[in-house]
C-alpha cells in the first residue's frame, strides 16, 4: 500500500504539471494565429476540461491497476 502512495505522491505533481503545459501550448498558439476574445471564453474551457478529465481518467486506470496487482498478490500468498 505503500508503493501505492509513493507513485501517488510522483504521478499527481507530473499530471499537474502537463496538464498545465499543454493549456499553455493551446494558449499560445491560439494567441499566435489570433484567435478572439470568444475562445477563451467558451473554446479554452471545453479543451481544459477535457484535458482535466483525461488526466484523473489516467491516474484512476493507473492507481487500479496497482491496487489490483496488489490484491492479486495478497491472494497468491495466502
Amino acid at each position: 500500500m505503500k508503493d501505492i502512495l509513493l507513485k501517488s505522491l510522483v504521478i499527481i505533481p507530473v499530471i499537474a504539471f502537463v496538464d498545465y503545459l499543454i493549456m499553455i501550448l493551446v494558449g499560445c498558439t491560439s494567441c499566435l494565429f489570433g484567435f478572439k476574445d470568444n475562445f477563451y471564453e467558451c473554446t479554452f474551457c471545453t479543451i481544459g476540461k477535457i484535458v482535466l478529465v483525461a488526466s484523473v481518467l489516467t491516474f484512476l486506470v493507473i492507481i487500479f491497476k496497482d491496487t489490483m496487482s496488489l490484491f492479486n498478490n495478497k491472494k497468491q500468498v495466502c
